[in-house]
């Protein structure tokens, strides 16, 4: 039997990534020093914040959206960062996540939106999210490098590209699963297209929205601690390495930091949403109340 001549696809690809890199260089490196000062912006202004003050600022906002109980738990984890001389990573970690969450949500949610006004960018834009949430994490580390180098910026365009499926994903289904009935309801009293969307579809999709919030932000904090591989600094780095010097205190450490980090996002995250939701439904009773004036009159 005559073996199946092969699709050299691997060598099309490497041709293709070599065009990139000989032509678009000067494209790839203002992208690597964008993301490099964005980056350290963030993490002086992070800086700029006495510890007690910032654990002060975290455990109000915990107390405010969820109650004592994470007030209480973001104090006692965050000190025990600070404890195990930790908080510098912890504060670079955060610059990190936040910078990659920002830019998935500049993306994201226009995304989001064009998919749920229009099926046709519904249809071309699904598989394209489909490919970005089945391949596996390490597989963006490799033109990332590859582009931007090692180091911290590959990280972060690792990060975005690995946590922007579930913002665009849930924009779109909580906009779509605003009652029918409703999105009528407020053409009927006149409501412009943009008051439609921004007064009322995107509040009431708020609490899903936020969902997809969430998990891009639980994304962008796993592919951070993943990116220590190429050089990216932070938590991440310390548990490398712990697991590259076989120390395994270090890299207990550097792990509990994370999950602390991860806990406080997730929790703090899942409660705002709740508190958005009431907009949407205040600018209908507005809309229902000028309409029933106007016919009075």
């Amino acid at each position: 039997m005559q073996p199946i001549a092969r699709l050299p696809l691997g060598e099309y690809i490497e041709i293709g990534v070599k065009w990139m890199t000989n032509n678009l260089a000067g494209f790839f490196t203002g992208i690597r020093e964008g993301l490099a000062n964005l980056v350290g912006i963030l993490g002086d202004l992070l800086y700029l914040i006495p510890v007690p003050l910032f654990i002060i600022i975290v455990a109000a906002l915990s107390w405010w959206v969820s109650g004592k109980n994470l007030a209480i738990f973001s104090v006692i984890g965050l000190y025990l960062i600070y404890n195990l001389q930790l908080w510098d990573k912890t504060v670079l970690t955060l610059s990190m996540v936040t910078t990659a969450t920002l830019i998935a949500l500049v993306v994201g949610l226009p995304s989001g939106i064009l998919m749920s006004k229009s099926n046709t960018a519904d249809k071309i834009i699904r598989p394209i999210l489909d490919f970005m949430q089945t391949m596996p994490a390490f597989v963006y580390l490799i033109p990332a490098v590859y582009f931007f180098d090692l180091g911290t910026p590959p990280g972060v365009v690792a990060t975005i590209i690995f946590a922007m499926p579930p913002i665009v994903r849930l924009t779109n289904l909580g906009i779509r699963q605003v009652p029918e009935d409703v999105v009528e309801a407020t053409k009927s009293f006149g409501a412009t297209p943009s008051q439609l969307l921004f007064k009322v579809q995107i509040p009431l999709a708020i609490p899903t929205i936020m969902a997809g919030l969430n998990q891009t932000i639980m994304l962008s904090l796993s592919m951070v601690v993943i990116s220590a591989m190429i050089g990216a600094d932070g938590l991440g780095k310390v548990v490398y390495e712990g697991i590259g010097q076989m120390n395994v205190g270090k890299g207990f450490e550097g792990g509990l930091a994370v999950v602390i980090v991860a806990m406080l996002l997730d929790r703090i995250t899942q409660c705002i949403g709740a508190v958005q939701k009431k907009s949407g439904k205040v600018f209908i009773q507005q809309l229902r109340d000028k309409h029933s004036q106007n016919k009075s009159i």
